[in-house]
């Protein structure tokens, strides 16, 4: 079940697990229970212990040392306890990946708003209607509870405040423009994190051209990029346009596709 549930997972998947066991091994001050725990990751598959044994500055044997199981009573036989390494009858099952998970449907998915006083009304209804029609569910996240006003003076109800709302919570993140919402969202600390974790986390990411003074304080800044010639554009799933309805839609197929794992490939996020 570990091999068959290993080798089914993406490349994505595959080094979150990697890395999973690295990090909880590391934390293990006995050297004899991180060798013990690779002869059992060597069972499951020989890349997965060679590339966890590697952090832990620890070579593998050919074969694996010992036995596996040390759940042994006292009085018995420990072969008859052994492990069983049994042929399986398949290799791998795209059921047991998320990433190949149903695309294109955001009903149900949870997109944040990250706005202020002064919050360009008409982008900000336009893309949260928008995502409401295609089946999210949207939360507006201000700097206080209550309302908010907007540059054209309508009142907007606000969900969450920066700073009791947690990025893991969402599964996306829209800025809209409003000079004056734009600049209190970018020197509140709590929305460039909730930003930051977003990326981190492979989600999709959408902000009017105007909120990229928001953009801009985070750190994946550099990888920003507006293009002229077009009114957006998608880079690893961060949308920015100025024409509200485009937002919406490529934002839509964007949440769509869940994650953009891309990301993670040339170590563009941090730890």
């Amino acid at each position: 079940q570990a091999r068959l549930f290993f080798n089914s997972q993406s490349e994505a998947e595959k080094e979150h697990l990697i890395n999973a066991l690295r990090f909880e091994l590391g934390k293990v001050s006995v050297v004899e229970i991180r060798e013990r725990m690779l002869n059992i990751l060597l069972q499951i598959d020989r890349k997965l212990a060679s590339a966890v044994a590697e952090a832990l500055g620890l070579s593998l044997s050919k074969k694996g040392n010992g036995q596996l199981n040390h759940s042994v009573p006292a009085d018995a036989d420990p072969k008859a306890y052994e492990s069983i390494n049994k042929k399986m009858a398949i290799d791998k099952s795209a059921a047991l990946s998320m990433a190949n998970s149903p695309k294109g449907n955001i009903v149900s998915r949870k997109v944040a708003i990250l706005a202020a006083d002064g919050v360009n009304g008409k982008s900000l209804s336009t893309v949260q209607a928008a995502l409401v029609k295609a089946g999210a569910v949207t939360a507006v996240i201000a700097p206080h509870l209550g309302t908010i006003t907007s540059e054209e003076s309508g009142l907007i109800e606000v969900n969450e405040s920066f700073l009791s709302a947690a990025s893991v919570l969402y599964d996306a993140v829209y800025v809209p423009g409003g000079k004056a919402s734009v600049s209190a969202v970018s020197s509140e600390s709590n929305a460039i994190h909730f930003l930051n974790q977003a990326f981190k986390h492979c989600k999709a990411i959408a902000a009017d051209t105007d909120a990229l003074e928001v953009l801009q304080k985070t750190y994946f800044a550099d990888q920003v990029k507006e293009d002229p010639k077009d009114e957006s554009v998608i880079m690893d799933g961060v949308i920015i346009g100025t024409n509200p309805a485009k937002i919406s839609k490529e934002f839509i197929t964007a949440i769509g596709q869940h994650r953009f794992w891309e990301r993670e490939t040339p170590r563009k996020v941090p730890a």
